[in-house]
């Protein structure tokens, strides 16, 4: 694999000429003259000086409210939109003068002025009108090669394309012995299709992330990260000693033959089981219990808090989903709600994203962890503005909205991101963005650019082919 890592100096990102140049014994690899000659033109245009943003995150959770969450009836309602658009909640006034959420955010409205609210997130459907697709772009930046009809893709394979937590992994890796990369409570999932987008993809098993698919608000089972009764701590150091005199005398060519790297991810998950960083973070007993209320007794809310204590131990992405799959049952925790929207959000689904969300928010500004840690809350898209209508091919009763991906609401917080902002707006009924509209692959181009990792950083595909890590720049007025 190829990648360019970043070093303070000459282009717009922090790259020196000598280290383009400088790529490794096997040459240029994946790289053209092109791409020298465009990322040279990028440095040329900035100065050589850094971008606004560049590299102001050392690490990111990804908030994932799979399933598709209503816009309107939680953080950018239209009190003035005809009934059978703005629906049945009441707006509040947040801390910030001017910028209401409606009346079942009353949390979030206390700690708004510490992100920003992005209104005009939108792309249009090519394929990407049911879940499972629009996910996989979220997750990886790309589309997939493959859409059925009716949205469904093919299980996850490694042909598939990275998830960007993974690559984020692979080119800025903790420094301590901990998991760089955890997804929790569950797949990524709709129907028969699970984990699609939540792989490392073409970069090889080594870079999955590590799947801890268990509830939080449950006790955890840490055995994959222990060491075995019979296995004292001194043997393990032992048999990591004689591993590393074995990998000394190996020629260099015989270390470059593993397709995945797994002995040096073998060493790394040694590490890991003799350090106890990430059964320590596991842990949530370890909480205060009033921490742990304020997060909520719920998978949720629990869920948030362990991502905040992965991080504050060494993880440098932290995945939360939402623990719903993406077309459940909206009477049961899915923001799916084709069949009821109203009912739902007000008695479950708000009540548990109004608890975790703003006390994650409001627990890592306290820590001084926000500083650090870029944070994303976000859906695959959001909801049809207008009540009843079929915009994706699903029946919806007169109260359930349907999928809405040309415009909807993402939230952004942490590592140099504007705190009591918002960024673009859509228009007087919330169908399409009225000013600065944002595609989501733009968003995860702002979380690498953020991350100090060029967006335009090369990668050869499981053929061979040189890609770009996302096709798409950073929205640098995001930033502060």
């Amino acid at each position: 694999m190829l990648s360019i890592p970043g070093r303070p100096g000459a282009t717009c990102d922090g790259m020196s000429r000598r280290e383009l140049m400088r790529v490794g014994g096997a040459g240029l690899l994946g790289i053209s003259l092109a791409n020298l000659l465009s990322l040279e033109a990028r440095a040329a245009d900035s100065g050589g000086k850094k971008q606004t943003g560049f590299g102001t995150a050392k690490n990111f959770i990804f908030v994932f409210l799979q399933g598709g969450p209503s816009h309107l009836d939680i953080w950018d309602p239209k009190p003035d939109a005809p009934d059978n658009i703005r629906g049945e909640f009441k707006t509040i006034s947040t801390k910030v003068p001017g910028v209401k959420v409606t009346e079942v955010m009353p949390n979030l409205a206390k700690v708004v002025d510490k992100t920003t609210l992005i209104r005009s997130v939108s792309y249009t459907p090519a394929g990407l009108f049911n879940h499972t697709a629009a996910i996989y772009q979220m997750m990886t930046g790309y589309t997939p090669d493959k859409v059925s009809p009716s949205g469904q893709l093919e299980p996850p394979n490694r042909a598939d394309y990275p998830h960007m937590g993974c690559e984020v992994a692979r080119l800025k890796p903790p420094k301590d012995p901990m998991l760089p990369f955890v997804m929790l409570p569950r797949p990524l999932q709709e129907s028969g299709v699970i984990g699609k987008g939540g792989t490392a993809g073409f970069l090889g098993a080594a870079y999955d992330p590590y799947y801890l698919f268990q509830d939080p608000n449950q006790k955890i089972s840490t055995a994959d990260l222990s060491l075995r009764n019979e296995v004292s701590q001194a043997r393990m150091e032992r048999r990591a000693s004689m591993l590393h005199k074995v990998d000394e005398a190996m020629p260099d060519i015989e270390k470059a033959v593993s397709e995945y790297a797994l002995d040096t991810y073998d060493t790394k998950a040694l590490e890991l089981i003799l350090s106890g960083r990430a059964r320590k973070a596991f842990d949530l007993e370890q909480e205060p219990a009033a921490i742990r209320d304020r997060y909520g007794r719920h998978t949720f809310g629990q869920s948030l808090l362990m991502a905040r204590r992965l991080i504050e131990a060494g993880s440098r992405v932290v995945q939360v989903n939402w623990p719903a799959v993406a077309n459940g049952n909206p009477l049961v925790d899915a923001f799916d709600t084709h069949a009821a929207n109203f009912e739902p959000l007000r008695n479950l689904h708000c009540p548990k994203l109004d608890s975790g969300v703003p006390a994650l928010l409001a627990d890592m500004d306290s820590r001084g962890l926000l500083k650090d840690t870029i944070v994303l809350v976000i859906g695959e898209f959001g909801r049809s503005p207008k009540l009843g209508v079929s915009t994706s091919g699903n029946t919806n009763s007169a109260k359930g909205r349907d999928h809405w991906p040309y415009c909807y609401t993402g939230l952004m917080a942490g590592g140099g991101i504007g705190r009591g902002a918002v960024y673009g707006k859509s228009d007087a009924t919330g169908s399409s963005p009225a000013e600065n509209p944002v595609h989501p692959i733009e968003l995860l181009a702002t979380v690498y650019h953020a991350l100090g990792i060029d967006p335009a950083t090369m990668v050869n595909n499981h053929l061979g082919q040189p890609r770009e890590l996302v096709q798409a720049k950073p929205v640098l007025g995001l930033f502060a």
